[in-house]
């Protein structure tokens, strides 16, 4: 298995050399040159998660043959999740479930693939003989980073640099960054979005005079999904849920299932996506996107325009308008020559458009919603009033655009939902929607909101209030280039 370039200029490589790298040589995205096939047996085996993941994941790295097994284990171990299987689906009524992906170590669905992630990039320096450090930047909406932070926190022969936007994650987002352990790593805030953070790390990846400066040191990767290492876990547990449903009685096998994912940067969807391509009986994929709906216009009108406002939401990691990962579903769908018109436009322009040929074959695929931030408010509080379940504000814009799809299609396929991270990493948030009274100090927050739904506390979330804040401080975006200089030569 050999990986190509979105753009179709940088040269082919195996797996280790596109997770070390991350980014290709031309500035696209690295992309299987095949998509392997899915064996309808895992479908009904009750091996446990992280045999799956082997499973699924050895034909797009055979060259990690003979580790695989033994990094996912250490990936998914008891310990690690707080629950057996790692991603429990709920039933909310009318074939509607959630799938809940939020059980690991940061209490967000970044953990599936980042706790497994740091192992193939460390095995892969292994496998091509590679001296120097691994430094890897991560921009980060939210969850990314204190995910990536916690699956690289003291990996031998690597360094990881995570920026952020200052005023453009929650309180215990913030507090799990700026309180991580680890002599390997650094965070930084940033003034700007995450869009803007962004832009400045896959601009670092192609600053030649820095490579140069930083080159008897380190070697510069990523850790964000632009990094196929951290999209391909992914594919595994809407694997698993399909598993679980006929499992349960829920389908049986061979019926197709639509799932919803509330997404940002594309890099979840199109893990389903890619899922749906190997051979899972999946249905339509419905993208869910709050107010900084640039991705429901492009499903719906088939012009990508980033030009437009950007909102600071109550769903901070969907706060995005440039979406990395779409440039992979343009690859697959279209080719690497329109691949390459397209982003050219959106670089010059900020904009692009299809043709009405190219529309219809997204159609065929996808379904585009958003919801404002007062329908979140309210799927919050009518989910747990009418389901007695508790939802994060991201989990409910995706409720909103799985209901959303079946009012305006009338399909009653069975809809899996990703619930992306914990409730309670957005305690103020949630308690505004319930109605209830909002301490200001973030710990009291937890507090009220566990006493205001009879649930507990995430236990990593609760350990917060005791850890001891590292890092502190706002650079300009402009700076981020001399941030990782001296992070890597220090």
């Amino acid at each position: 298995m050999l990986y190509v370039s979105t753009r179709a200029k940088a040269e082919k490589v195996t797996a280790p050399v596109a997770i070390l790298k991350g980014l290709a040589s031309d500035g696209g995205l690295y992309v299987p040159e095949e998509i392997p096939a899915l064996d309808p047996a895992l479908l009904t085996s009750d091996i446990p998660y992280e045999e799956l993941a082997e499973r699924i994941l050895l034909p797009f790295l055979p060259e990690y043959k003979d580790v695989l097994a033994s990094l996912c284990r250490a990936a998914y171990a008891t310990g690690k999740f707080d629950t057996v299987p790692q991603t429990p689906l709920k039933d909310l009524g009318e074939g509607l479930y959630t799938e809940e992906l939020w059980h690991g170590p940061t209490s967000a669905f970044k953990d599936m693939a980042l706790q497994l992630m740091p192992r193939l990039l460390s095995a892969a320096i292994t496998l091509t003989g590679e001296t120097r450090d691994a430094c890897i930047l991560t921009a980060t909406s939210g969850d990314t980073g204190k995910a990536a932070l916690e699956g690289f926190c003291d990996v031998e022969q690597t360094k990881i640099l995570v920026f952020y936007p200052a005023h453009g994650v929650s309180p215990l987002q913030k507090r799990q960054m700026a309180t991580q352990e680890g002599k390997n790593v650094r965070v930084q805030a940033i003034e700007g979005n995450f869009d803007d953070a962004q832009t400045a790390v896959k601009e670092i990846f192609s600053d030649a005079k820095l490579a140069e400066q930083i080159a008897p040191y380190a070697f510069l990767s990523s850790a964000n999904s632009i990094n196929f290492g951290r999209l391909a876990p992914q594919i595994v547990y809407y694997v698993q849920a399909y598993r679980d449903l006929c499992k349960s009685g829920k389908i049986k096998l061979g019926e197709k299932v639509n799932f919803c994912v509330p997404t940002g940067n594309f890099g979840n969807i199109f893990a389903c996506y890619l899922a749906k391509r190997m051979g899972l009986p999946v249905g339509k994929l419905i993208c869910a996107s709050n107010s900084n709906n640039v991705l429901t216009d492009f499903l719906q009108n088939g012009v990508y325009d980033k030009n437009r406002a950007f909102f600071t939401t109550i769903s901070p990691s969907m706060d995005i308008l440039v979406s990395s990962n779409l440039e992979r579903l343009l690859y697959f769908i279209f080719g690497a020559e329109r691949t390459v018109e397209l982003m050219n436009a959106l670089k010059t322009e900020g904009k692009y458009t299809l043709t009405d040929d190219e529309k219809a074959l997204l159609d065929a695929e996808f379904f585009g919603a958003y919801c404002s931030e007062d329908d979140t408010k309210n799927v919050i509080l009518s989910t747990f009033e009418n389901n007695g379940y508790l939802t994060d504000p991201h989990t409910a814009v995706g409720l909103f655009a799985a209901k959303e799809y079946r009012r305006q299609t009338g399909d009653e396929t069975p809809i899996v939902c990703g619930s992306t991270a914990s409730a309670y990493k957005f305690p103020q948030s949630v308690l505004e929607a319930l109605g209830k009274e909002i301490p200001e100090d973030e710990f009291d927050a937890l507090e009220a909101l566990s006493k205001a739904t009879d649930t507990t506390i995430p236990a990593p979330l609760a350990a917060l209030k005791n850890k001891t804040v590292r890092f502190e401080g706002v650079i300009e975006k402009t700076a981020l280039s001399d941030a990782v200089k001296d992070f890597v030569t220090r």
